[in-house]
């Protein structure tokens, strides 16, 4: 404990995206907290996006949901995808900011609150192996090893494979993405087996058209999940 006091003394907590001094470890400041776009009230049960109206005991769907057959149950997300929660999944992503996931962790709960079944099996989607040898490590993993964690939940980091190398997804269309991402994700050839009968939550860091989340839902339907659903850190409005 001393040291521990010692150590604040000499590096006090600082706000995830921003220079200023925090109470506690791994949070946001009050600024950019109101700027974070955290997902609150009425939103689409398909993929959290925020809509008009007051949440209530009906189930909505945005535009996207209602015209995309989405392959899982029901999706969520803890922050529209902008100017905050961008320098988080970047700063995670591809700066080794760490913090930044134990910071999710209760974010994703609340927002997944909604999707969780008791015996709910949680996993990530997987990166390529060549990525994740580059990298160390896969976001998506740190965010739900912190969300089952937090749930109480089994987490399996690598329940699910990437088959192929599918590059960024960033500057295809719609279209395009899908394409990019047919039978580029399967059941890992040893865990497969504990997909059977299970109902999955699949994790990931921005949810986009919901085309790597489909390949990956694909891919546990087809190895014997009950049901799969979905939970990001962001999603970025359709048409951003």
């Amino acid at each position: 404990m001393v040291l521990q006091s010692l150590l604040r003394a000499i590096y006090p907590p600082q706000c995830l995206t921003c220079d200023t001094m925090t109470d506690t470890e791994h949070a946001l400041c009050p600024e950019c907290w109101r700027g974070a776009g955290f997902i609150h009230g009425l939103v689409c049960d398909g993929c959290g996006l925020p809509l008009p109206g007051v949440a209530g005991d009906e189930v909505a769907h945005c535009d996207e949901c209602l015209r995309i057959a989405r392959p899982w149950e029901q999706g969520r997300a803890a922050m529209v995808y902008g100017e905050k929660s961008r320098a988080i999944v970047l700063g995670l992503k591809y700066y080794d900011r760490h913090d930044c996931a134990r910071a999710a962790a209760p974010w994703l709960l609340a927002a997944a609150a909604p999707l969780l079944r008791p015996g709910m099996l949680v996993a990530p989607i997987p990166l390529y192996w060549l990525r994740l040898a580059k990298r160390r490590y896969n976001q998506a993993a740190l965010l739900s090893a912190g969300l089952a964690r937090r749930a109480g939940l089994e987490h399996c980091p690598d329940l699910l494979v990437r088959t192929r190398h599918t590059g960024t997804q960033d500057g295809r269309g719609w279209r395009g993405r899908f394409d990019n991402m047919v039978d580029a994700i399967a059941p890992h050839p040893r865990r497969g087996g504990r997909i059977v009968g299970r109902d999955i939550l699949l994790v990931d860091d921005v949810m986009t058209a919901g085309a790597t989340f489909s390949a990956a839902t694909e891919a546990c339907l087809a190895a014997g999940a009950v049901s799969v659903r979905v939970v990001a850190l962001a999603r970025v409005a359709p048409g951003r």
